[in-house]
């Protein structure tokens, strides 16, 4: 092969040990002595470039993405992280220039692949743009205003010129890499047209054409990335403050939308570039919104206490505790607890910590407060000795005595 570089670079210098973007571009050795293409075809040439990942590539890699997860750690709450893996292979800069015909994009300079974060802000826009149009369902918040606060103005936005703004969201670029050390970053995906002489000349549609095999390039299937967006809450006016809360909810449910249904960078409408959360984040993340809902029902359940009477909150809050409690499934009724237990001292605690409140009820209610404690007690609990003498404690200062 014949590189396309000066006698005394190509006669003494080897690029066996280069970054795949510099095997595919600066230094691509594909060519004849009569710079052509070699007559067995481009897959060679690009198997080539897709096994070109030395050691230094890997170490520049692992380096991008720390500095990456560096700097979004460092803004906190700033930068919305959502690390995934590609579930199906992702090609993007096939319409770049090359020899080959179809191009792709790597980092200069370092040679490596990757997706521009304008690339991804253009996915993601859309994938909200398609929750808020109802055809999907559930928008998952997403609104027109959310759009046009968080990603700017459209591009059929008649305001687009007289009133210029940016957007809230800054997308960062996104970069692959193998899960591990076995695994390839780069593979060779091969499109195979069967009709070019009718789409391409002035032949006639029929079933008897050539199938013409094209290779290109493509980040291999099962690759990790992150995806990085950071935001500024400056640029999110004061009439839609909610969305400086909720915008990171927002992102999760367009990102998820985009991964399984658009896909991100070339031929995605035949399945290309999908990505999908990783499985111990998507894990984390269900149980993290778990517990903020959970802590959401508990705040509304104990506002909606605090506006009933001193013994009917006791009562409930008596009723939330011994619920908690085993029960026998066949049966469905309490299974007696003994009172030596760790159940006892916190249900008596509890009952201690109402007492004060009961003062301003009449006699009759707090008689009436103290049997049903009494009943529930005795449902729960095998109370005697002891703890019966305790009971009856409580019971007479629920009364009043």
């Amino acid at each position: 092969m014949t590189l396309a570089l000066p006698d005394y670079l190509g006669n003494n210098a080897r690029f066996d040990d280069c970054p795949p973007g510099h095997r595919f571009g600066l230094y691509f050795d594909g060519w004849t002595d009569s710079f052509a293409l070699p007559r067995d075809g481009k897959t060679g040439l690009f198997r080539k470039v897709a096994n070109a990942l030395p050691t230094h590539s890997r170490a520049a890699l692992d380096a991008l993405c720390r500095r990456q997860r560096t700097l979004a750690e460092g803004l906190g709450d700033a930068v919305f992280s959502h690390p995934a893996r590609l579930t199906a292979p992702l090609s993007t800069g096939l319409g770049n220039e090359h020899p080959l015909e179809n191009g792709f994009a790597f980092l200069t300079p370092h040679g490596l692949p990757y997706l521009a974060g304008s690339g991804v802000k253009g996915v993601i826009r859309r994938a909200a743009e398609e929750l808020v149009s109802g055809e999907w369902g559930d928008s998952a918040g997403w609104t027109e205003d959310a759009i046009r606060i968080l990603f700017g103005p459209g591009e059929d936005d008649p305001t687009r010129d007289t009133h210029a703004r940016r957007g809230a969201l800054m997308f960062w670029d996104l970069f692959f890499r193998p899960a591990d050390e076995r695994q390839p970053l780069l593979s060779v995906e091969i499109m195979t047209p069967h009709h070019t002489d009718y789409l391409q000349k002035n032949s006639t549609p029929h079933a008897n054409g050539q199938p013409n095999p094209i290779p290109f390039l493509a980040v291999a299937t099962g690759c990790e990335c992150t995806l990085y967006v950071q935001c500024h809450p400056a640029l999110i006016p004061a009439d839609a403050a909610a969305l400086r809360n909720d915008w990171q909810n927002l992102l999760a449910a367009a990102i998820e939308h985009a991964g399984d249904w658009l896909g991100f960078g070339a031929k995605t409408a035949v399945g290309y570039g999908r990505i999908g959360i990783d499985p111990k984040v998507q894990a984390a993340r269900a149980a993290r919104h778990e517990a903020e809902a959970a802590q959401r029902r508990a705040q509304e359940a104990e506002a909606a206490l605090a506006g009933m009477p001193p013994d009917q909150q006791l009562l409930n809050r008596l009723d939330a505790r011994l619920a908690s409690l085993p029960t026998d499934p066949r049966k469905e009724t309490p299974i007696l607890q003994l009172t030596s237990g760790k159940d006892w001292l916190p249900t008596l605690e509890l009952i201690d910590a109402h007492v004060a409140p009961l003062a301003d009820l009449a006699k009759p209610r707090r008689e009436a407060l103290a049997s049903e404690i009494r009943k529930r007690l005795g449902a729960h609990f095998k109370v005697e000795g002891k703890a019966d003498k305790a009971m009856k404690e409580r019971l007479a200062a629920v009364r009043g005595g």
